[in-house]
């Protein structure tokens, strides 16, 4: 459990210099150069619109082999990036995946090692949805479109992608969260449930895959004025029109403000692709666990610090120790 990789060897005394950059780093936004990443093959899901497409034409710009997956095609946004490539010359592969079907991820996921000559560099779990309400309206249908969406699409993107990644020692698995990961706000039904779930996955897997060299970050971000608005919305109106009475009456005031979300005001989408290309360019080992992305507030920070003061002085000491140490930096 205790075995010496090339990730604890970054994290000591060879890296000590980079890891002070990485902790401000995660406390900031501003990224000043960027990064570097020609010939890594990146994998992203819920590229049709908002952070996934963004990442997706950012990163192939970038000299990476971008695998750009996207559900329910053929559709006119996945045309869109195919003619983007094409007149861009860009690597970039337009692949269907939609994260709640378990033939689709291994077929997509299979698809792209190949096509990637054996092995992805890096796996980005972009694909998101939300509803809104309180939790008592979330019907168990909208329940279990957000958990297979938002924690089991994840989960099946890694299982797919990990066994190649162990066998080459390396690789990196980047998960979209939230603010609402680490902090509530009322009238987000199970979204934060959903995203609190993600990010305790995704910790939990940062520990296991430190003996196998994979890196695991969260990206936590605030508002930004992406389609996540619109298909919350739409999802939220078709929710309440099946509702029933006896679920909806003790929340008129709450109620009343759904619909209608819009959230980001004049925020930049393009800062969590930027963040998200600043931890790939980033030293295998180095990266943080977590990145809190937004211009304004980030209510999540000190829960975030607290949680790895916790768990390094908890299991610092155990067996599992170097695994912890690891992860946090510390």
């Amino acid at each position: 459990m205790t075995q010496i990789n090339r990730r604890t060897l970054l994290a000591g005394a060879a890296a000590t210099g980079v890891l002070a950059a990485t902790a401000s780093m995660a406390q900031s936004d501003k990224i000043k150069a960027n990064p570097n990443l020609s010939g890594k093959s990146i994998l992203i899901t819920g590229c049709s619109s908002g952070f996934g497409r963004l990442a997706a034409e950012d990163f192939a710009r970038q000299g990476a082999k971008v695998f750009a997956s996207m559900r329910r095609m053929p559709r006119k946004e996945a045309e869109e990036l195919r003619i983007l490539a094409l007149n861009e010359k860009l690597d970039l592969q337009v692949l269907e995946i939609d994260v709640t079907s378990d033939k689709q991820v291994e077929d997509g996921v299979k698809q792209a090692v190949l096509a990637a000559g054996g092995k992805l560099d890096v796996l980005i779990n972009n694909a998101g949805i939300s509803y809104g309400g309180p939790v008592e309206i979330q019907d168990m249908d909208a329940t279990r479109h957000m958990f297979e969406t938002n924690v089991f699409g994840p989960q099946r993107m890694a299982r797919a992608a990990l066994p190649a990644m162990r066998e080459a020692k390396s690789g990196l698995i980047i998960n979209v969260s939230s603010q609402l990961g680490k902090v509530i706000v009322p009238a987000y039904g199970q979204y934060s449930p959903t995203k609190f779930a993600l990010e305790a996955m995704s910790e939990a897997m940062a520990y296991e895959l430190v003996p196998h060299g994979i890196d695991v970050t969260v990206i936590q971000p605030g508002g930004y004025p992406t389609e996540i608005w619109k298909n919350a919305n739409e999802n939220t109106q078709r929710l309440l029109e099946r509702a029933d009475e006896r679920h909806t009456s003790g929340y008129t005031q709450l109620i009343a403000q759904l619909g209608q979300r819009t959230g980001g005001g004049t925020t930049d989408p393009m800062d969590v692709p930027r963040a998200m290309a600043d931890v790939i360019a980033m030293p295998a080992g180095t990266r943080p666990l977590r990145r809190a992305v937004h211009p304004g507030n980030k209510p999540q920070l000190p829960l975030n610090e607290l949680a790895a003061k916790v768990q390094t002085d908890w299991l610092g000491a155990s067996p599992y120790g170097p695994w912890i140490k690891a992860v946090h930096n510390a």
